[in-house]
């Protein structure tokens, strides 16, 4: 039985494996002077344009917290939602690390409001509060929905009128993209994106992440901060040669239109059955259910569904799980 616990508890993919096993051939230069990693870069400037710069890391926490030390002082803060995982499920290591205050606010579907940033009290003149500086959005969001490019668009032109800057934790982004049908650039950079997490781990990559600035000189030290934070990896070429295939041949979109298609079948398995109520638009890999106790504790054994809140549980499908994967869940029910 395959896991519906998170997205995380699957495998690597093949095409992934292959590339590693590619990499491991002869001898290269450490520190991302290889041949590999040149390409890979080259591969992100295609997808996020020209002034595209990558720093490739080993985690998501990683990421987020590194693009918060990067664009920001220690006295400027950071506006999230209250459910983002850079606010709920980084066990504060903004804070420790980069030593940001992170103003949460109560989402909406999991979105950030576009009049929170209306409603900021900026004062660069007063040195008794922070100054909000940077706006992060999670996309796909933490309950599964997803910005659209005109919302996108809304929040980084209010959020640059405003001398703010705007970073996507794209932990998911390749499912948002999916089901917003469009390419990866299409929902970052052409949008007025101004820095990326862009996440691989959760779509068939190994311990693979990025982090892009997609404009020139948001971070002109960043390389220093990078290593300071224990993040550049010696032999650079095993990350950065797993994002070919996933650039280049678009492994990102054929594995998350897998995800959310099973995303969608799951739901409407359990729309099927007595009792549940589904609260949030399935529209990536995620869906929340409300679920009676006898169905709930079923769900938790047989799929590891995650009891998000009480009743509420969410189920995340990967890039390997199949129709008979779920209908699996539902024998006994």
């Amino acid at each position: 039985m395959k896991s519906f616990g998170s997205d995380n508890h699957s495998g690597v993919h093949a095409d992934v494996l292959a590339a590693i096993h590619e990499a491991n051939a002869g001898h290269e230069p450490a520190y991302g002077a290889d041949a590999v990693t040149a390409k890979a870069r080259q591969l992100f400037q295609n997808t996020f344009g020209p002034d595209a710069e990558v720093f490739f890391v080993f985690t998501g926490t990683a990421a987020n917290t590194l693009a918060i030390r990067g664009l920001c002082h220690p006295f400027e803060a950071v506006v999230a939602t209250s459910c983002a995982h850079l606010n709920e499920d980084e066990c504060g290591a903004p804070e420790f690390v980069a030593g940001n205050k992170i103003l949460s606010f109560p989402p909406v579907d999991g979105k950030l409001a576009l009049d929170v940033i209306d409603r900021l009290k900026i004062n660069p003149s007063d040195p008794h509060r922070v100054v909000p500086k940077l706006v992060t959005l999670t996309q796909a969001t933490e309950l599964g929905t997803v910005y659209s490019l005109s919302e996108l668009r809304a929040i980084t032109e209010r959020a640059h009128a405003r001398g703010l800057l705007v970073h996507m934790d794209g932990a998911r982004l390749a499912n948002a993209a999916v089901h917003l049908g469009c390419e990866l650039g299409d929902v970052t950079t052409a949008v007025g994106v101004d820095a990326l997490s862009f996440g691989g781990t959760k779509n068939g990559l190994l311990c693979a992440e990025a982090l892009v600035f997609l404009k020139e000189d948001l971070s002109p030290s960043f390389a220093f901060m990078r290593k300071q934070s224990m993040q550049l990896a010696s032999k650079m070429r095993y990350l950065s040669c797993q994002f070919i295939p996933y650039l280049q041949d678009q492994l990102w979109k054929k594995n998350a239109t897998q995800a959310n298609a099973m995303a969608l079948y799951l739901r409407d398995r359990l729309t099927q059955l007595p009792g549940v109520e589904i609260p949030y638009p399935t529209q990536a890999n995620e869906v929340f259910a409300i679920l009676p106790p006898a169905i709930g504790k079923h769900m938790q054994v047989q799929a590891r569904a995650y009891a998000w809140d009480g009743a509420l549980h969410r189920f995340v499908c990967s890039f390997d799980t199949t129709r008979a994967d779920v209908d699996e869940l539902f024998k006994g029910l």
